[in-house]
């Protein structure tokens, strides 16, 4: 376990968790947890056997978004400061969304501003049904920045990121399940099993595959067809490189064997150190 001032971080063979660690204050992001997240990511990224971070808050909330206070209104009269301060935070937010490893929102209670932020920034969420979600910016007079619309644009349907952007209303984990800003919302008791569940499905495949596939959606969502075609193509010389073409040589070979069914299961990877 590493415990910094604001964050904590375990890293278990491939399993990597995230704790927001300011229970005191509903984990609101201050200037030391965005320099606390640069060191983490750091961690997990220098340790090559991860495969799976799972990001989440210590006591009832997950994040309560920006530390107003300490972000906004403490360095607003230093006009340098007030830039680097957020900037700091800008950065790992853009670091969390290109991270090579699967990226797991753990939403266990409240995902207000930043902490809704973060839930569409991980590639997959799951979240307490009872959690509040919500983008109250415009409460006090601005709109989600940083990134915040960013994240409602591309994970709830056009309509419902501006009633949520427009109106400062919250959301529940159940009403984000169906928007789709998370895949699965469970009862509290059920959210550390729920993510497991998850986790141990990512943590059997390989990571280079995993790392590529994400590259391949994130870019083929600005493509048409026919370049979409060419960069996933590029994509797969580029895994078979990097692999010794392990979906060939490993995975189809005990296909062929009838070891396992692609449709319902993964192959052993076992078989490719030996």
């Amino acid at each position: 376990m590493i415990e910094l001032e604001t964050v904590n971080l375990d890293i278990e063979g491939p399993k990597a968790t995230v704790y927001f660690n300011r229970p005191a204050k509903k984990n609101a992001m201050n200037p030391q947890m965005h320099n606390d997240m640069h060191e983490i990511l750091d961690a997990i990224e220098a340790d090559e056997n991860v495969k799976a971070v799972v990001i989440t808050g210590n006591g009832n909330s997950f994040s309560a978004g920006m530390d107003l206070e300490e972000c906004f209104l403490k360095p607003y009269d230093d006009p340098m400061l007030f830039y680097k301060t957020n900037l700091v935070a800008l950065k790992w937010f853009q670091r969390l969304k290109a991270f090579p490893a699967v990226t797991i929102a753990k939403v266990n209670g409240y995902a207000f501003g930043g902490g809704f932020e973060v839930t569409g920034l991980c590639d997959l969420a799951v979240a307490n049904e009872a959690a509040k979600f919500g983008l109250s910016e415009i409460n006090f007079g601005i709109f989600p920045a940083g990134g915040a619309s960013w994240a409602a644009t591309h994970n709830l349907p056009r309509k419902q990121a501006l009633y949520y952007i427009l109106t400062g209303d919250t959301m529940t984990g159940r009403e984000a399940e169906t928007h789709g800003l998370v895949n699965k919302a469970v009862p509290l008791e059920e959210l550390d099993a729920e993510t497991d569940r998850i986790v141990a499905k990512i943590v059997n495949k390989n990571p280079v595959t995993l790392r590529l596939a994400k590259e391949v959606y994130e870019r083929t969502t600005t493509l048409d067809l026919p370049a979409a075609i060419d960069y996933d193509q590029a994509k797969l010389w580029e895994l078979a490189r990097l692999t010794s073409n392990e979906w060939i040589n490993v995975a189809l070979k005990q296909f062929e064997k009838r070891a396992y069914q692609p449709g319902l299961s993964t192959y052993k990877r076992e078989e490719v150190a030996s």
